[in-house]
């Protein structure tokens, strides 16, 4: 019998990654979330013509509401937008009420430590920790940078068919490894990690490479052949980092580049 997903997001990039990596794995029945409004969206549509089953439903609706349309799914996927992240506390909690064996939420992002490092990844623990509370079974992925939003844009354009949004700054020297994965192998991670029961209730990292992001600038002007951008972003000083003057938290929130 197959494993019945639903998609929460599934029009994003993440979520459509998603939606196509559960199709091609085969073994599951797809469904997605969608607002009565956005029922005719051109990629809503191209995802149903894939065999997506769409269930139309408000994600801010009472959750006895949501409960109802979860009803007879085993696992609940989450890629909402950065914004809307607390909206998963509804939807979590009516999971649970609906007998939903396992939820995913909304994590596919960099690993960082919680705690006023970076702002999304607060929101998102904030999840998590209500999930953890109700007693919801979950898994959390993380995948790391993007290839799409990782690489620079080339003088000549020719790569910008490939790319989500061009990135030309390097934190420091840029020598810091850091983890990335292609946007397209999402999807593919996310078929087998779900239906994986070592995964149930643990935090889950899924990657291809682990480089610098000087030596994707570096990879990009030796396959190239062009020389690309480098615009380095450096540390708060001490001084900066401790406050003081409205001209120093205006700083302080912009950062300091060259």
């Amino acid at each position: 019998m197959a494993t019945k997903v639903l998609l929460i997001g599934a029009t994003g990039e993440t979520g459509r990654s998603i939606a196509n990596g559960l199709l091609n794995a085969g073994g599951f029945e797809v469904y997605a979330f969608t607002r009565a409004a956005s029922v005719h969206k051109p990629q809503l549509l191209d995802l149903e013509k894939k065999g997506v089953i769409i269930r139309q439903c408000d994600l801010t609706a009472p959750k006895e509401e949501l409960a109802e349309a979860l009803k007879g799914i085993d696992i609940v996927v989450s890629s909402v937008g950065p914004s809307d992240q607390h909206i998963q506390h509804n939807i979590a909690t009516a999971a649970k009420v609906a007998g939903v064996k396992r939820f995913i939420p909304c994590g596919f992002i960099t690993i960082c430590a919680p705690g006023g490092i970076m702002w999304l990844r607060d929101e998102k623990e904030k999840v998590y920790n209500h999930i953890k509370q109700i007693k919801l079974p979950y898994t959390i992925i993380d995948i790391g940078w993007w290839y799409q939003i990782a690489t620079p844009r080339l003088p000549s354009g020719k790569i910008d068919y490939a790319m989500t949004t061009s990135n030309d700054e390097l934190i420091g020297d840029g020598r810091t490894p850091s983890s990335f994965t292609d946007l397209r192998d999402i999807g593919k991670y996310v078929a087998k990690i779900i239906v994986d029961p070592r995964t149930e209730n643990k935090m889950v990292f899924a990657y291809n490479v682990v480089m610098s992001p000087a030596e994707i600038f570096d990879t990009v002007e030796r396959l190239s052949g062009e020389k690309v951008e480098r615009r380095y972003v450096r540390p708060f000083p001490p001084s900066l980092a401790k406050g003081g003057g409205e001209r120093r938290k205006e700083k302080r929130k912009k950062n300091l580049s060259y």
